[in-house]
């Protein structure tokens, strides 16, 4: 017996299928489910269709052999509670105003938000997993929610009172949304992963499943370059000054044993999550939800293994900013899989692009842009540069803000007297080795992009 895709595909192939027959019936005058996958702290090169040889990411690769790969995807702040408040809002942290952990989405902020717009249109809406905004959850806007507050713990009981891994409660809880989800409405399910976040104040840091403790046993992770002391040394003296970056790299990477038992315990956790995408598609398709189900993978922040003697995020580094972009709509002819993307993409522009393959109008309040006519290989006119801001307060953390272009990048540490700036030649300098800051040959540079980080600062709020 042939199931429901592939009798299309052998009708479509016999000439069976037009432009007004079975696939219409199908999929073309449904509004599309949407299945959000968000991870939290995986840095863009840490899939194997993104060039990393070691790690394995078979479904997320699959993924993107299936889909678009944008593989320029940036955050506009590098840390999650507003990261992830962009990604609700499609907006800059100076708009939507949520720059730390106990700050709650305002009743009129939250009506504005991708889930409460689809659920609005008609959608089925669920949420799994991390939420990562304020301290008061807003369970009762969804229709279905497994939500959970702060920084969930990796070491669950089940029924039975036996150990489970978080990360595989939240493909039960993905499953079982599909099981529950009505057949006569479009459905929008948010998965927000913990992993592969460290389990903070826990010696063991990265927590992952004991089934996968073999993986990589016998591999050596490489130790970046700029994890030479050198590049450390050469931070100016307030940012070495108790830096919580650095107090954190004590703990993960400060020796060859460290680096690599954290290196390959964050590409363990990775691993869970890959099983929960190739759980969630196989569902799908045992389902015939598969055919009408779009699926967007990415992170809401980049992660430091080590680089520039650093751990965790928050500041201008590609290895903090950049994360992975993967979206799959099997409704894109095939012509059009498995493209790769050099544009930059945004995490601000999430919202709006499911608001738009969702047949809905994008509010005026939204800053990000619809990735859907890149995905469909239009020419839009594109940004070619956008806005760094990390507000968030904290002692052993410096603020900071800059421009990144598609050239240079250009980072300020605003409160400090005086300034304090960097400036990167990504094109001869990738690695970010070298401040052109006080370069004489680059000042009409420093010039521009101060102009430009002066201008998105009064545009972006």
């Amino acid at each position: 017996m042939i199931n429901r895709r592939q009798f299309i595909k052998r009708a479509a192939a016999a000439g069976f299928i037009t432009s007004t027959g079975l696939i219409n019936c199908g999929t073309q005058n449904k509004k599309p489910n949407i299945i959000f996958l968000l991870t939290d702290d995986q840095r863009w090169d840490t899939m194997g269709c993104m060039g990393n040889t070691i790690i394995q990411t078979p479904n997320m690769d699959k993924l993107a052999s299936d889909g678009v790969l944008f593989k320029n995807m940036f955050v506009t702040t590098s840390i999650c509670c507003v990261s992830r408040a962009s990604i609700f809002t499609g907006c800059y942290a100076r708009r939507h105003k949520i720059v730390d952990f106990k700050t709650d989405f305002s009743e009129q902020a939250l009506a504005q938000t991708y889930p409460i717009l689809l659920k609005n249109a008609g959608y089925y809406t669920g949420f799994i997993g991390k939420y990562g905004v304020g301290n008061n959850l807003p369970a009762d806007e969804f229709d279905y929610w497994r939500g959970i507050p702060g920084q969930p713990v990796y070491e669950q009981k089940d029924e039975n009172g036996q150990p489970i891994h978080l990360t595989h409660i939240m493909g039960d809880q993905s499953l079982d949304f599909l099981s529950a989800c009505p057949k006569d409405q479009p459905f929008c399910l948010s998965v927000s992963f913990k992993a592969p976040h460290v389990q903070d104040r826990d010696p063991r840091q990265f927590i992952y499943d004991p089934a996968y403790k073999d993986m990589y046993k016998e591999t050596t992770i490489p130790v970046p370059k700029t994890a030479d002391p050198k590049y450390y040394d050469s931070f100016p003296d307030f940012f070495k000054a108790n830096n919580e970056a650095r107090i954190r790299w004590d703990i993960r990477f400060s020796t060859p044993e460290k680096f690599q038992e954290s290196v390959k315990g964050y590409y363990r956790l990775l691993f869970g999550v890959d099983v929960v995408i190739g759980r969630i598609r196989e569902a799908l398709e045992e389902q015939g939800l598969a055919d009408n189900t779009i699926i967007v993978l990415t992170g809401d922040n980049g992660f430091y293994l080590g680089e520039h003697g650093l751990a965790g995020k928050w500041y201008g580094h590609e290895e903090s900013i950049r994360v992975p972009l993967v979206v799959y709509d099997p409704r894109l002819p095939e012509r059009l899989r498995g493209q790769v993307r050099e544009e930059m993409a945004l995490n601000i522009d999430i919202a709006p692009t499911f608001l738009s393959m969702a047949g809905l109008a994008v509010p005026e309040t939204m800053q990000g842009r619809d990735l859907a006519p890149l995905m469909k290989n239009e020419q839009p006119e594109w940004r070619d540069e956008f806005f760094y801001e990390h507000l968030f307060d904290h002692k052993t953390i410096p603020k900071s803000e800059g421009v990144v272009t598609k050239r240079y990048k250009y980072m300020r540490y605003f409160e400090q007297a005086p300034v304090y700036e960097e400036l990167y030649d990504l094109k001869t300098d990738p690695f970010e080795e070298k401040n052109l800051a006080g370069d004489p040959e680059f000042d009409a540079v420093l010039q521009q992009l101060r102009k430009k980080c002066d201008s998105y600062i009064g545009s972006c709020s």
